[in-house]
């Protein structure tokens, strides 16, 4: 009898998420806890496995929406084991992620592999749009819209176009938007609707962190095995700060506030079907290889798609660092129900004065700060404190060892 494979609840409040990719195709033979198909909710992207060996059977297109509970496909553990398929033991789970061959570098699920020979597409230049560089379904048939040849012309003969510029091709593509991208959508735009959101900015001189880092870096990394990046800098002269104004740590509920004994700051990471935020909980006690080795952890977990609800719910304040794409200044929007988020930006070398030598100029590696807070709880001068009081921390990093 058929085993079902149907959709598990994501996490609290999800009823309905859509299918992802098929890595197997109906009539393909699975093996038990092998990954099949991945289904995307609003909030996290889960994969799905098969209960036994057997053969596949998917009741579910890809993009398709469906509830909590709704069988998507079946396998056949009866099915006769195809020739040349040796009897395993359950698909290690570091293999059953990709759950597909490769060509090179890249990854290929098998449906995506089979309509590509179908289509003549060659798949050494297709860049996979899936976690880990995956080529899709969904890349070959984009491939395929964009690879038919245009029809010769010849130059000798073409009636030349008076008025008009040559251009090349005009197609126009339309693809579903994730239930990652609708959330992440309707939260930005809930939070300028919703709050009273300013920005304040400032600069911060980052030659004491960077002095600091590059004496230290290389006995760090070999006591920890982990990178001494500016991140953890940053946490740390935010927790001070938010121990200093903890208004800022906190929410509006109602009619009321809430204030928060802990710190849990939130970290964007961009992903390729967009922006998370997983929470560094307690912040205020991290060490700064805490700091490196959980971001490091949750990076990679969230590259992999394998965030969990819990990982990225209850932060009471964020860190956009911005700077890492290039972007020397921008005003962050807020994380709802935060108060306040904090944007990092590219350092550069600029002139300014040098503090301790009144009159003279000098090059220094600056950073921009832009501190978005929500002006119903967060008053102007709180917030203008709270901001001097990072890049104090910043400039003077002793004063993070000091407590002060």
């Amino acid at each position: 009898m058929p085993l079902e494979i149907s959709i598990p609840s994501p996490g609290e409040s999800i009823t309905e998420v859509t299918i992802g990719p098929w890595l197997k195709a109906s009539g393909d033979w699975v093996e038990k806890d092998e990954v099949v198909v991945e289904i995307e909710s609003d909030k996290v992207t889960l994969e799905l496995r098969a209960p036994d060996s057997g053969v596949l059977e998917a009741l579910a297109d890809e993009g398709a929406e469906k509830q909590v509970g709704d069988v998507i496909a079946t396998v056949d553990p009866s099915a006769q084991r195809p020739k040349g398929i040796a009897a395993t033991a359950s698909a290690p789970a570091t293999e059953a992620v990709v759950a597909a061959t490769s060509d090179g570098d890249s990854k290929v699920t098998s449906v995506a592999r089979k309509l590509a020979a179908d289509k003549g597409v060659d798949l050494a230049r297709i860049d996979g749009s899936g976690p880990s560089g995956r080529i899709t379904k969904s890349d070959v048939l984009a491939a395929t819209r964009t690879s038919t040849p245009a029809p010769e012309v010849s130059i000798a003969t073409a009636s030349p176009i008076v008025g008009t510029v040559p251009v090349g091709s005009r197609d126009v593509q339309r693809k579903r938007m994730s239930k990652l991208r609708q959330r992440i959508a309707e939260r930005l735009v809930s939070a300028q609707h919703t709050a009273a959101m300013l920005t304040t900015m400032n600069e911060a001189d980052m030659s004491a962190v960077m002095s600091l880092r590059k004496l230290h870096k290389e006995e760090f990394d070999k006591k920890y095995s982990v990178g001494l990046g500016f991140m953890s800098f940053f946490v740390h002269a935010c927790a001070a700060a938010l121990k200093e104004f903890p208004v800022v740590n906190a929410y509006i509920d109602g009619n009321e506030l809430e204030y928060h004994d802990y710190i849990d700051i939130s970290v964007d990471i961009g992903t390729e079907k967009g922006l998370v935020v997983p929470v560094l909980r307690n912040a205020e006690a991290m060490s700064f290889a805490d700091v490196e080795r959980t971001i490091k952890q949750l990076a990679g977990r969230a590259r992999d798609g394998k965030l969990t609800l819990e990982e990225m719910t209850g932060g009471t304040f964020t860190i956009s660092n911005g700077g890492v794409y290039g972007s020397l200044l921008s005003t962050p929007i807020l994380n709802p129900p935060q108060s306040a988020i904090l944007g990092m930006h590219k350092i550069m070398k600029r002139p300014i004065e040098d503090p301790d030598n009144p009159g003279e100029i000098v090059l220094r590696p600056m950073m921009y700060l832009a501190l978005s807070y929500d002006h119903r709880i967060v008053d102007g001068e709180q917030a203008v404190k709270f901001l001097v009081h990072i890049k104090n921390s910043l400039e003077h990093p002793q004063r993070m060892l000091l407590g002060l």
